[in-house]
């Protein structure tokens, strides 16, 4: 089982092929042909929308939904800064995970470590950090993260 998600029910990556720590949550991803450029491989800014699913998927598995953090909570959460190395392509067809590791909370923030990672060599295409920002809702204000968000983040 990875982090926060039963195996089997994630386009069938084994256990085997990804390593999860207690604080890595990590999703599966499979390439689609929307996501490929004309030369075939992961056009670059399509793994800023992994890591952006999986921040979301590892929101989830805590117990957190967006929308209802904002209706409930009157928060949104939005990429402040992101920076990000490419380091292998990805190609059509292929598993992916996709790991979330929190590295630090703050009062209205959370930097994230994040990559992505291929086949049971878990061969790293691509890593970066990326710091969310909490923000009100409606004045786009940081604002303080909920408790109760804070104390479910693991940490090593």
């Amino acid at each position: 089982m990875f982090y926060g998600r039963p195996v089997d029910s994630l386009l069938a990556v084994r256990d085997t092929e990804l390593s999860s720590s207690a604080s890595m949550f990590v999703w599966p991803v499979r390439v689609y042909y929307e996501d490929t450029d004309a030369g075939g491989v992961v056009y670059y800014a399509n793994y800023l929308k992994f890591l952006e699913r999986a921040r979301t998927e590892w929101l989830r598995s805590l117990g957190f939904e967006q929308d209802r953090l904002r209706e409930q909570e009157g928060i949104i959460f939005a990429v402040r800064s992101i920076q990000v190395e490419f380091h292998k392509p990805a190609r059509f067809n292929e598993r992916l995970g996709v790991t979330v590791q929190p590295l630090r909370c703050k009062p209205a923030s959370i930097l994230l470590a994040q990559s992505v990672l291929q086949g049971a060599a878990q061969r790293l295409l691509c890593r970066g950090t990326v710091k969310i920002a909490c923000l009100n809702a409606d004045s786009f204000i940081p604002r303080a993260l909920p408790r109760r968000l804070v104390a479910e983040i693991p940490s090593d």
